[in-house]
C-alpha cells in the first residue's frame, strides 16, 4: 500500500464575514434563542473540483470534514495526482485547519460520509474506481470503500466491497457491537444477482452491508423492486436491528405500495438483516429522503425532496418542496411539512438544535423563500423546525453561482456549524479559491 499524501497546514486566514441579525424569522412565539447571523464564513481547497461531503465534532473540541478533492494546489498542494480522493481535515473550534489527508488510488475515489469511531480514529465511506495506492482491490466499476484510520489520521485498514458496477455507500454507523453498517446502493444488473443470498431482481437496489470491527463482511443484504431504488441514510434501531432511508422508483417484489414516480421508502431489518417492514411515502411526483435522526421516545424524523401536491403531500410551494415527515418506530405517519419557495428546494441533512429543535440543511433556488432573497443560482439553505415540524428561522447565503449545503454540527457553545460546496466566485463576498470549495459557515 502507498503512502497516503498528507500535509499539515497549522494556520489558515480566516475570513469573517458580519451580517445583520433579522428577527422577523424567528417565530415570535417561540422561546429559541438561536437567531442564524452568519458569524465567519470560511473556504477550504484549491484550484479543481473540491466537495463537501460530511462534518462531525470530535469529543476532544474541533471538528472532522470529510470531502471529495481533485486540486493539487492551495490547500492541497501536497497531493500528487489530479483526481478524486478523499480528504479528511480537522479544525479547531475557530474553523482552522490542524490536519489535512488525503486518501485514494489513480482513479476515481469518492467520499460520501465520515464518522468518528469510539477509538478516537475515522472512518469514512464512498466508493472508489482505484485498485492501487491506498486501496487494495476493485471488484469492478464502482465499490463501495471504506478506510478506518487511528486517532493519528494513519489508516488502519481499508475494504473494498462490490460487484461489475455501480456499487456505492452514502452512509455509515459504528454498531453497538463495535462493528459498523453502511447503507448504499448495488447495482444488481451488473451483479447478477449477487450481494444477496435469497433473491435476484431490479435494476439498483437498497444494500446493507455489516462489518465487524476490523472491516471484514458479516453480512450483507439487498432490498428493492425491479426499478431504481437508492438508500441515502443508515440509522440503528432501539433493538439491534437497522434502519434503510431513500427513494423507490419500484412497485413490486419488496414494495407492498407505491404512490407515484418516486417514492420515500423506509426499511426495517432485524439485527442480522431481515426485512422485518418496509413502507413508502409520497405523491404522485418525486418524492426523495435522504437523512434522517432518531428522537428519544423513538420516533423518526426523515428529510428530503418532494414535487407532490397530492397523496401524502398535503401542501406545495413550488416546483420541488423539502419536505419533513415525522414516524413512529412502526412507520406510522404523525405528521408531513413542506417547506420552500415557489421555485426549487431541496434539504440534505438534518442535526439536533437547541430546546428539541432541528436544523435542516440544503439550498434554495427560489427567490421567495427568506428575506436575503436568491444570491443566483442555489443558495445554501438553513432552516429551523420544532419536533412538531413548526417553523422557527430560516435563511440563505449565497453567491452567483451553485451553492450546496451539505451537513451541519450545533455546538454545545450554541454555534451551528454548516458545511457547503460552493461553486461561485464569492460567497457573501469571502473569495473561493477555484471550481467548487468546501466551505464552512459559523451561525449564532
Amino acid at each position: 500500500m502507498k503512502a497516503r499524501t498528507a500535509f499539515r497546514i497549522f494556520s489558515l486566514f480566516l475570513l469573517t464575514v458580519a451580517c445583520a441579525e433579522d428577527d422577523t424569522q424567528l417565530d415570535a412565539a417561540s422561546s429559541n434563542s438561536f437567531r442564524g447571523q452568519l458569524v465567519s464564513l470560511q473556504h477550504y481547497g484549491g484550484s479543481l473540483d473540491d466537495r463537501a461531503a460530511a462534518l462531525v465534532s470530535l469529543d476532544a473540541g474541533g471538528f472532522a470534514v470529510l470531502g471529495t478533492a481533485q486540486s493539487v494546489d492551495g490547500m492541497l498542494a501536497g497531493k500528487t495526482r489530479a483526481g478524486e480522493d478523499y480528504w479528511l481535515l480537522r479544525l479547531d473550534d475557530s474553523g482552522n485547519i490542524s490536519q489535512s489527508l488525503t486518501f485514494g488510488g489513480n482513479d476515481g475515489d469518492v467520499a460520501t460520509d465520515l464518522i468518528a469511531t469510539s477509538d478516537g480514529g475515522f472512518l469514512m465511506g464512498g466508493y472508489s474506481m482505484s485498485a492501487d495506492g491506498d486501496a487494495s482491490k476493485n471488484e469492478g466499476f464502482h465499490d463501495t470503500w471504506f478506510v478506518k484510520t487511528n486517532a493519528s489520521g494513519g489508516i488502519e485498514w481499508e475494504k473494498s466491497y462490490g460487484f461489475a458496477g455501480h456499487d456505492h455507500s452514502y452512509s455509515v454507523i459504528q454498531t453497538e457491537d463495535g462493528g459498523y453498517f453502511s447503507a448504499g446502493y448495488l447495482d444488481v444488473t451488473a451483479s447478477g444477482g449477487a450481494g444477496n443470498e435469497n433473491s435476484k431482481h431490479g435494476v439498483g437496489e437498497f444494500w446493507g452491508q455489516k462489518l465487524d470491527a476490523s472491516g471484514n463482511l458479516e453480512w450483507r443484504n439487498y432490498f428493492g423492486g425491479s426499478n431504481n431504488d437508492r438508500s441515502y441514510k443508515a440509522l440503528q434501531t432501539p433493538d439491534g436491528g437497522f434502519m434503510l432511508i431513500g427513494f423507490t422508483e419500484s412497485d413490486d417484489f419488496d414494495i407492498s405500495q407505491t404512490h407515484g414516480s418516486y417514492d420515500y421508502w423506509i426499511v426495517k431489518l432485524s439485527k442480522t438483516g431481515g426485512m422485518q417492514w418496509e413502507k413508502t411515502f409520497g405523491g404522485s411526483g418525486i418524492d426523495i429522503a435522504y437523512d434522517a435522526v432518531f428522537l428519544s421516545n423513538g420516533d423518526c424524523l426523515i428529510v428530503g425532496q418532494s414535487n407532490s401536491t397530492d397523496g401524502d403531500v398535503t401542501a406545495s410551494n413550488g416546483d420541488f418542496d423539502a419536505w419533513v415527515m415525522r414516524i413512529d418506530a412502526a412507520g406510522n405517519l404523525k405528521w408531513q411539512r413542506s417547506f420552500g419557495g415557489t421555485d426549487f428546494e431541496f434539504s440534505r441533512s438534518i442535526t439536533p438544535g437547541p430546546d428539541d429543535s432541528f436544523f435542516i440543511i440544503g439550498n434554495s433556488r427560489s427567490a421567495d423563500t427568506t428575506s436575503n432573497g436568491n444570491a443566483g443560482a442555489n443558495d445554501i439553505w438553513v432552516f429551523q423546525v420544532d419536533s412538531e415540524g413548526q417553523l422557527l428561522w430560516q435563511e440563505t447565503w449565497g453567491g452567483e453561482g451553485i451553492d450546496l449545503g451539505t451537513d451541519a454540527v450545533y455546538s454545545e457553545k450554541g454555534i451551528l456549524y454548516v458545511l457547503a460546496t460552493t461553486a461561485s466566485s464569492s460567497v457573501e463576498s469571502a473569495s473561493g479559491f477555484g471550481k467548487d470549495d468546501l466551505i464552512l459557515l459559523q451561525l449564532r
